[in-house]
């Protein structure tokens, strides 16, 4: 009986689910969730090799602008610190607001925005473009006259500059694109870019500067528009790249309107930021103009520390600008504690390369001074100079990276007020020792207080800058 009903007792069988398709990962954003010098280092990296291209240029123009006497040589030298400032201006400055304000639309994931910012970008570009080139046109003459320039070396200044300001909505646009790009992460295309234009403005720079077979030679004024064609190919290059929807950041222009929040969001880090350049450039200038009263020799001396200087605090540039688009996209996803440990990341990062070759240079600087000159007084001017100060190279780098980490997370006011501190500083200061009959020796050591002040200052105030409120992550459903 027992069996039967057993037997009775339906088996039910589990009905087999179809097979599921895996669940997929969200995409991780490697500049948010990566590991931090890592991440920092690889997108640092392309930049260096950026800017030893721009070292090779300008160790080209030097060499073939020399082949046209030396007149053009001088020339170059006066008109190089205005070049210089719109460069910087453009690419560093500016440029770190847009990449600053395209990296935090990306952090919040909010793309439309990116696109829109794009455009006011290139709109800001093409404003301050128009202005450096209607500035120096109607008084480029003028200027350039005032900063020492007479005879044939002013000829020569006021050629170059009218062709090469002429065109001046070319860097700015170029730089624009290129700051575009880096807010999304991607550090390689700009570098590759600047590399190619590095190129291309050697080549042509030295087949219009000095003539080659049937092109005749147009001096200054052909090296200008050297430097303008290269920049040309590289803002049809990057403009492609960006229209052809292969980037994050796309550029749109059907429906697009003039929106003010979008300029705001920019200006607020890229118009700040742009005092900085220009305070660096009153600071040698003052600086120089002090040392002038100790003679050609110690003058001499200090501007080959100075190139020195120069070229190891690029580092801290190329460490700085790859830090803009991690903290930019930490900040726009509300990761605060994040983006600060990119800072100081990236700050130490600097501080510790720019310290460690500056200290080598201090110890052996002959292996520097020797490249330039086998005059003795010159020589032991530029040895003092590097002795005093190359030790204290590491604080400029650490400034220089925390003021591009500052544009990052849009609050870049209290580094710039840092770069006002050393520029009241070094004023006061040689106005005293001037006072007091000081020699260049103890104006090299007034030089390395006011590395130190920068680092210092500049390091306070990303500690207690206010960067914004943690936003809790919403939970999944």
């Amino acid at each position: 009986m027992s069996e039967l009903g057993a037997a009775e007792i339906p088996v039910v069988q589990a009905e087999e689910k179809p097979p599921q398709p895996p669940v997929k990962e969200p995409i991780r954003n490697p500049l948010l969730d990566g590991p931090i010098l890592s991440t920092l280092l690889k997108l640092a990296a392309p930049n260096v090799v950026a800017l030893s291209a721009g070292t090779c240029v300008a160790i080209a123009e030097t060499s073939y602008i020399g082949r046209l006497g030396v007149e053009p040589l001088a020339a170059m030298a006066l008109v190089f610190p205005l070049v210089i400032l719109m460069m910087t201006m453009s690419g560093g400055a500016m440029g770190g607001g847009v990449a600053s304000a395209i990296a935090r639309a990306l952090g919040a994931n909010d793309t439309a925005r990116a696109s829109t910012l794009a455009i006011h970008a290139l709109m800001i570009g093409l404003c301050f473009g128009l202005v450096f080139m209607t500035t120096m046109l109607v008084f480029g003459s003028l200027l350039l006259a005032t900063l020492g320039g007479q005879g044939r070396v002013l000829s020569e200044a006021i050629g170059y500059s009218q062709i090469f300001f002429a065109g001046a909505v070319i860097p700015w646009i170029m730089n624009t694109l290129a700051a575009l790009i880096r807010g999304t992460g991607n550090m390689r295309l700009p570098s590759a870019i600047i590399l190619n234009s590095a190129l291309f403005q050697i080549l042509l720079g030295g087949i219009l500067g000095l003539g080659f077979g049937p092109v005749p030679q147009f001096g200054m004024r052909g090296v200008a528009a050297g430097t303008l064609i290269a920049f040309s190919i590289g803002v049809v290059i990057m403009a492609w790249y960006l229209l052809s929807g292969r980037s994050r950041v796309k550029l749109k222009f059907r429906g697009f309107r003039f929106q003010r929040a979008m300029f705001y969001d920019i200006l607020k880090v890229g118009a700040v930021a742009c005092f900085s350049p220009l305070q660096v450039v009153l600071t040698v200038t003052i600086f120089t103009h002090l040392l002038a009263n100790f003679g050609t020799e110690v003058l001499a001396g200090y501007g080959i520390g100075a190139r020195l200087e120069f070229m190891l605090t690029s580092l801290a540039f190329a460490v700085g600008i790859a830090s803009v688009p991690m903290i930019g996209m930490a900040i726009g996803a509300g990761r605060i504690a994040r983006a600060r440990r990119i800072a100081w990341t990236a700050g130490g990062v600097s501080f510790a390369m720019v310290g460690l070759f500056g200290g080598f240079f201090a110890i052996f600087p002959d292996i520097w001074v020797n490249l330039f000159t086998d005059n003795a007084a010159v020589r032991a001017a530029s040895r003092q100079y590097l002795s005093t100060a190359a030790p204290f190279f590491a604080f400029v780098g650490l400034s220089i990276s925390l003021y591009f980490s500052s544009q990052g997370a849009a609050k870049v006011l209290g580094p710039v007020l840092a770069q006002t501190a050393r520029l009241a500083f070094v004023v006061v200061g040689g106005w005293w020792l001037i006072a007091q009959g000081a020699t260049g020796t103890h104006f090299f050591w007034l030089a390395a207080a006011s590395m130190i002040l920068l680092g210092g200052l500049a390091a306070a105030a990303v500690r207690f800058t206010n960067w914004g409120q943690r936003i809790a992550p919403v939970p999944a459903e």
